[in-house]
This record gives C-alpha cells, sequence and structure tokens, in this order.
C-alpha cells in the first residue's frame, strides 16, 4: 500500500513561487511513475507534471511547461513540485499521485494523496 502525503500549499501573490512536497511510503518511486495533477473548482482534474518510474525523466502540461519543476529525492522518499511565476489560473488543490505505468491521465493513478490548495491572488 503506498501512502502520500501532500504539503508546501498556501496564498501567493502572482508571479510568486511555491514549492509543494509529497512525502511518500517506502520505495514508491523505484517502483511506481509519479505525477502532480490539479483541480480548480468547477473544472476536471488535470495533469500537471510526471516522472517516469525509477528514473530522472520528466515531462509537463505545457500550460506550466518553463515555469514549474518535478523532482525527487530519493533518500528522503519526497517528491517536489517547484513553482515559478504563479498565475491566478494556477489557483488550485494539488495532489500528488503514483501509477504502475508512465501517463499523464488520472485514471492510470492508483494512489493518491489528501490535496493541498495552492491560491494565487492577482
Amino acid at each position: 500500500q503506498v501512502q502520500l502525503a501532500e504539503s508546501g500549499g498556501g496564498l501567493v501573490q502572482a508571479g510568486g513561487s511555491l514549492r509543494l512536497s509529497c512525502a511518500a511510503s517506502g520505495r514508491t518511486f523505484s517502483r511506481y511513475a509519479m505525477g502532480w495533477f490539479r483541480q480548480a473548482p468547477g473544472k476536471e482534474r488535470e495533469f500537471v507534471a510526471g516522472i517516469r518510474r525509477n528514473a530522472d525523466d520528466t515531462y509537463y502540461a505545457d500550460s506550466v511547461k518553463g515555469r514549474f519543476a518535478i523532482s525527487t529525492r530519493k533518500a528522503k522518499n519526497t517528491m517536489y513540485l517547484q513553482m515559478n511565476s504563479l498565475k491566478p489560473e494556477d489557483t488550485a488543490v494539488y495532489y500528488c499521485a503514483a501509477s504502475p505505468q508512465d501517463s499523464w491521465l488520472p485514471n492510470d493513478y492508483d494512489y493518491w494523496g489528501q490535496g493541498t490548495q495552492v491560491t494565487v491572488s492577482s
């Protein structure tokens, strides 16, 4: 059983930065592909960034490419999402998730954290 817990959300002004963390149980990063997703009120959950299983290869949604960076620190069983140049449209609940396959589809992810709120004011 994989357990995930996000932290680091908050309120920030447009143009600011936040770093989200996702604490994972066990050897999650060697067994699963990892991803960050977000869901704004009234909208579907959408892919933000992913990192391939047991690798450092990363991929991003076009809306965040060049502004966000996903990384893992295996020694701490922690994944990060560094978010720079934040915009009001980045406001959402952000989730980390684990999948047995590399994917940008939420339905392919089996394990989810509880989410952390990010609010960007204009």
